[in-house]
């Protein structure tokens, strides 16, 4: 079954009316719930939740007003159209006074009130989403939770802390895989924005039209495909923090209205003519030297001196060797937790890396920094049959780094005391899936031509020992980037 829009209670004591409601919105994907005057309408809101309430204004035990109040000293949340024949402009004040968002007058058009309808409920799951975004924020990316003790991240961390409080537009520079996403949402989390939506934006993975579309939105009908108007990230970030990553791999046409924004706080949607004015925080990330790019003319230098207010330098792992050990504790408990395995009595990961592998880890010269280290963890969780991680369950690629061979018939197997011959069977069989899949950098079809077998057959397989191959396919692609 395809995923609910949104549930709608119809209060309304003509039968036709509430049919023709339910009709209308069930071919658009709500669920829709009925009730034929306010005392069952209002029994219905106490059973259960719901996203948006249309309530008549005439009904014969109690006027849908009286209702409206009653509703709204219960809950002063969901949203309320109110639907009459009689229509005035003093009911439609009294109605908005008591907390209606909305008001339509019979016959109403179906056209505007569906558009009213999503529009509202739309915007009510992002407030709600950015809520539960704000608190898991302050506890996910308060500095606390930024791993590293060595005086490098000590040094960002102070930086950060004092920025977090300022206006000011920020430009994080770092390798791949050093953390500049973590850092942009612990300054978001701990600034006076914190309230308000934090957007991330992946520049370099979006073609140069769907980025300023997706920045500044479009009205409907724009361009080829516009269906509907959409609301761009920087509209949705209104209040809060926008960040840019991969900032030098937009076109110098984006960069000229990204500078519009920084410098006039307004943009126009494509297809649009009148400016929309925001108050976004931009928080800009890269990989590259922007200073060598805007000397080769490929980035414009005002918009780089904009950006570059505050610039906030991420060191690569090489450079902090001292916080290996307590990223891998971190990474260790993190996907132990996911795993359901290794853990004790306080929910800590018991796995250990033996003495060998970890002089491998501190030695390595980790071109894919946190990011890579990441990877290796939770593939050594995933791959761990003991609380004591061998060194043959690091990666070919660290290993031959470091001068070690490890001869790899089928992956190193220890039967857990209480497993079954098919528990046993399964992981045996996991585990060799993962390993010639990691081979093959996690082309299904390679490994199947590898394994002599189809690929559906391999595919059934991998859906039933619950192997994430695309989760893995993109960290391995991230790595190597």
């Amino acid at each position: 079954m395809p995923e609910s829009r949104g549930k709608i209670l119809v209060i309304d004591d003509e039968a036709e009316i509430r049919e023709s409601l339910s009709t209308l919105l069930g071919l658009e994907g709500y669920e829709v719930d009925g009730a034929g005057d306010g005392t069952s309408g209002l029994e219905r809101l106490e059973a259960k939740p719901y996203d948006l309430v249309l309530l008549d204004l005439m009904m014969p035990d109690r006027s849908g007003l009286e209702v409206l109040e009653d509703l709204r000293r219960r809950d002063s949340e969901t949203p309320v159209f109110i639907i009459t024949a009689y229509g005035s402009i003093e009911k439609a004040v009294t109605a908005t006074k008591l907390g209606a968002k909305n008001f339509f007058t019979k016959p109403w058009n179906n056209e505007k009130l569906l558009i009213e309808i999503d529009d509202t409920i739309s915007r009510r799951r992002l407030e709600r989403e950015n809520i539960h975004l704000k608190r898991a924020l302050r506890q996910r990316y308060n500095f606390s939770q930024i791993i590293g003790k060595s005086e490098a991240m000590v040094k960002v961390l102070e930086l950060v802390g004092q920025v977090a409080q300022s206006r000011s537009t920020v430009l994080i520079h770092g390798e791949s895989g050093t953390g500049k996403e973590l850092i942009a949402k612990a300054i978001h989390a701990n600034s006076p924005r914190a309230d308000g939506a934090v957007v991330a934006v992946n520049s370099g993975s979006l073609p140069a039209d769907l980025l300023e579309s997706t920045l500044f939105g479009h009205l409907k009908g724009s361009f080829t495909g516009a269906l509907q108007t959409k609301k761009g990230y920087f509209e949705v970030a209104d209040h809060g923090t926008i960040f840019l990553d991969e900032i030098s791999t937009i076109s110098l046409e984006t960069q000229a209205k990204l500078l519009r924004v920084i410098q006039e706080k307004e943009f126009v949607p494509i297809g649009g003519v009148e400016p929309i004015k925001v108050d976004v925080r931009i928080v800009a990330a890269t990989n590259v030297d922007l200073h060598k790019q805007v000397e080769e003319g490929r980035f414009r230098e005002d918009l780089y001196y904009r950006l570059n207010v505050i610039q906030i330098d991420l060191p690569p792992l090489r450079d902090r060797r001292e916080d290996i050990p307590l990223l891998v504790e971190h990474f260790f408990t993190k996907y132990c937790r996911e795993n359901e395995k290794f853990l004790d009595t306080e929910g800590r990961s018991r796995l250990r890396f033996v003495p060998e592998a970890m002089r491998l880890l501190l030695d390595y010269n980790w071109p894919g920094n946190v990011r890579e280290l990441e990877n290796v963890v939770e593939r050594a969780v995933v791959l761990a049959t003991d609380v004591n991680v061998p060194v043959d369950l690091l990666p070919d690629s660290l290993l031959a780094a470091g001068g070690v061979q490890v001869r790899r018939i089928l992956p190193a197997f220890e039967r857990p005391a209480e497993a079954s011959l098919f528990d046993i069977m399964d992981e045996f069989e996991r585990r060799i899936i993962l390993d010639q899949l990691e081979k093959c950098n996690w082309s299904q079809t390679e490994t199947a031509e590898s394994f002599r077998i189809p690929l559906s057959t391999l595919n059934q397989k991998i859906k039933r020992l619950n192997i994430e191959v695309k989760r893995k396919r993109d960290l391995a692609h991230a790595t190597n980037h």
